[in-house]
């Protein structure tokens, strides 16, 4: 089966999702997180922030402090940190509907965060976990790598090809094209306009319950 888009019809074997910007809204504490880093070693905050997006923290730390042992220390200090705080953590408008109508097994999240990160988000956004979670601690290779996307897909027992991502950065987005998934744009990315689909958020979807085979979505 292939995925397909006819009459705002989107069909898929299963459903990857990224998590921030995607299922949830935790800009406000990225922001601050950031800019106290930015803070700490002198650089751009702006800067900063375009390079973050979508991209695990080791690697974002990586890029900007050039000691080893300080980028390892500081990538610890910023996890932890981000573990402990939930406060402006909320889902990206109809997010949990989306999720709570989906199939048992039918959808999973890729996420550049890591588990425990992950696992505190969704539940401060009040958002059911999938049965499989791809974090940046289970990948060599963080997005825009398409390392995620497939090994995702390998464990839910489709072809990338059969699938649909959901992305709101630069860095996923490249990573869901490239993985084979039709990718789906949630925001105000326009960037890959004409390539990947866009929506405002997911309210702008429905599942089809009577479908039968794979998942069915009516978009708007």
């Amino acid at each position: 089966m292939t995925t397909s888009i006819s009459s705002r019809q989107l069909r898929a074997a299963a459903l990857l999702f990224d998590m921030d910007g995607t299922l949830v809204d935790s800009t406000a504490l990225v922001e601050s997180t950031w800019a106290s880093f930015s803070e700490r070693h002198g650089v751009s905050v702006a800067e900063v922030l375009e390079f973050a997006h979508g991209r695990p923290t080791r690697a974002t730390v990586a890029h900007f402090v050039a000691d080893p042992e300080l980028a390892a220390a500081e990538t610890q200090r910023l996890i932890a940190h981000e573990e402990s705080e939930t406060t402006g953590i909320t889902e990206i408008p109809g997010a949990r509907a989306l999720l709570t109508s989906l199939p048992r097994g039918s959808w999973a999240v890729v996420t550049s965060a890591g588990r425990k990160l992950t696992e505190v988000r969704m539940a401060a956004a009040g958002l059911p976990l999938p049965e499989i979670i791809v974090s940046a601690d289970e990948v060599e290779r963080g997005k825009p790598d398409p390392e995620g996307y497939l090994r995702a897909a390998a464990l839910l027992g489709v072809q990338p090809s059969d699938t649909i991502v959901f992305e709101d950065s630069g860095a996923g987005t490249r990573a869901g094209i490239a993985s084979g998934a039709r990718t789906v744009v949630i925001g105000s990315l326009d960037e890959f306009d004409g390539v990947a689909d866009r929506y405002a958020d997911l309210r702008a979807f429905r599942v089809d319950t009577e479908a039968t085979d794979g998942v069915v979505l009516h978009a708007w």
